[in-house]
């Protein structure tokens, strides 16, 4: 979309189907530089993970929204080309979600424009989806006026005192709010010294300091994600045996798990069916590989999670209703949505924490194209290069914690799947000979009972035992809704 100004406006793209808001994690280019369109803008930490995306329109970048901020979807966070009227910068994101409360006082010292349109819902605007540099030149930090307290101080200000317009992100003048931290006394390293954040709670750990050093006593204090904070108050005398508490922030991503799964918790009646497969044959079959994959340019060695997801999206289409599930906070008595493509979930280890990217159509996949398939994305999730489709559509979900010696667990049902699979390390069986792996199916009980879990399991065991099969493409009969469930 383009403004009065004939600037293509950068709104906060809807990157996955259950995401609301964004995070701006780093801004890829200064605001000011020139970029072309496809160029990579910035990368967002949604509810799944930290991608990147693209610029869908070729100008000046001038960025609206900090890093560190979180935004709705349909927000405006930047503009590319055009002419930016003065101060646009500053109030950006600001004018979009400034709550009716807030004083003048807290308002951001920028003239606010004639109108102001609402961010479109559906996060359509100049992107396509994928480290902000310096911020570019304009009006600086705010001045302190006489009398204020000094820069870190952890107060409001008196009555009489003069206050400050401080240009500030909605979410900094709320940290502020939580914190007890004056605007006026904060030095802001956003777009053109905005407050961000931030520099709210650098601000608040300065003062902290402060007057532990004074008087011994640490005020309560939350911290930014990914950095420790003092404990609760009452965690460390409480627990003084245990020694000092600090609390250990979590990101975004992380806390929207937690809450995903709370709900998984709390919403879904789960059982559970434990079954040990034979993977002897299996492991030959991908020794056997591994010896001519020289042979082959290109060509993935399958692991153990490939032979398992391969075999899992045969033994979906033979029961389309494992391939089903309600919809996330629906209703018990709602009838279950049974999906048209078999879509599988693995969950990988990346240094910023637990994604889980999609191989798509496991179903018609051969183990050597899923694997393949499934190497490239677990490279990019450790890159953290997931583009938002890789994320998002999953119908099934394998968790496989045998890599580190786990003979066998339990998964969380993901909200909107019926089931989860969850994949043991092999082991020798004392006295058979034999070698084994223990999986473990947790199932929504209002979508599937005991006898079509069991069902399930049986078959993908009866797979996982004779994988030669798995080698062979599968065509389109081999889609959910050719067997029994």
């Amino acid at each position: 979309m383009t403004d009065t100004t004939g600037a293509v406006e950068v709104r906060m793209p809807r990157l996955s189907e259950s995401m609301a808001e964004g995070t701006i994690v780093r801004w890829l280019h200064e605001s000011g530089a020139e970029v072309a369109r496809g160029d990579e803008l910035a990368e967002i930490e949604t509810d799944k993970a930290t991608v990147a995306f693209e610029a869908d329109a070729a100008g000046v970048l001038h960025i609206l929204a900090g890093e560190g901020e979180t935004v709705p979807v349909g927000a405006v966070i930047a503009h590319v080309g055009g002419t930016v009227a003065p101060g646009a910068t500053q109030a950006g994101v600001a004018d979009q979600a400034v709550p009716a409360s807030v004083d003048a006082a807290e308002a951001p010292a920028v003239a606010e424009p004639s109108s102001a349109e609402t961010p479109r819902a559906n996060g359509e605007g100049p992107v396509a989806v994928r480290d902000r540099g310096a911020t570019g030149a304009g009006e600086g930090p705010a001045t302190v006026a006489p009398g204020t307290a000094a820069p870190g101080a952890v107060s409001g200000a008196e009555p009489g005192t003069a206050r400050v317009r401080v240009p500030s992100s909605p979410l900094a003048r709320r940290r502020a709010r939580e914190l007890g931290v004056d605007l006026a006394t904060v030095t802001g390293t956003g777009p053109n010294g905005r407050v961000v954040r931030a520099d709210i709670e650098a601000a608040a750990r300065a003062a902290h300091a402060d007057v532990t050093s004074s008087n011994g006593v640490a005020p309560r204090l939350a911290a930014a994600p990914g950095a420790e904070a003092p404990a609760p108050a009452g965690v460390g005398t409480a627990a003084g045996a245990r020694g000092r508490g600090t609390v250990l922030a979590r990101t975004r991503t992380q806390r929207l798990t937690a809450e995903r799964m709370t709900r998984s918790a709390r919403e879904i009646p789960v059982f559970t069916l434990t079954a040990d497969a034979d993977m002897t044959a299996a492991l030959d079959l991908r020794a056997a590989l591994a010896a001519v994959a020289d042979d082959v340019p290109g060509a993935a060695v399958p692991t153990v999670t490939d032979v398992v997801v391969t075999a899992a999206g045969r033994a979906l289409a033979r029961h389309p209703g494992v391939n089903a599930g309600i919809a996330e906070g629906g209703d018990a008595a709602a009838d279950p949505v049974g999906w048209s493509r078999v879509n599988i979930g693995v969950a990988v280890e990346t240094p910023a924490g637990l994604v889980v990217p999609v191989v798509t159509d496991v179903a018609t996949r051969s183990l050597g194209a899923l694997a393949a398939a499934a190497r490239g994305l677990v490279a990019r999730a450790r890159d953290g290069r997931l583009a938002p489709a890789e994320l998002d559509g999953a119908t099934f979900t394998v968790s496989n914690l045998g890599m580190f010696g786990v003979r066998e667990f339990e998964a969380v049902v993901v909200p909107g799947q019926a089931a989860i699979l969850a994949v043991g390390a092999v082991r020798a069986e004392p006295g058979t000979g034999r070698t084994v792996m223990t999986l473990t199916l947790s199932c929504d009980h209002r979508v599937l009972d005991g006898a079509a879990g069991a069902r399930f399991l049986r078959d993908l065991v009866g797979l996982l035992e004779r994988p030669h099969a798995l080698l062979l493409d599968r065509g389109d009969d081999a889609a959910p809704g050719k067997d029994d469930t």
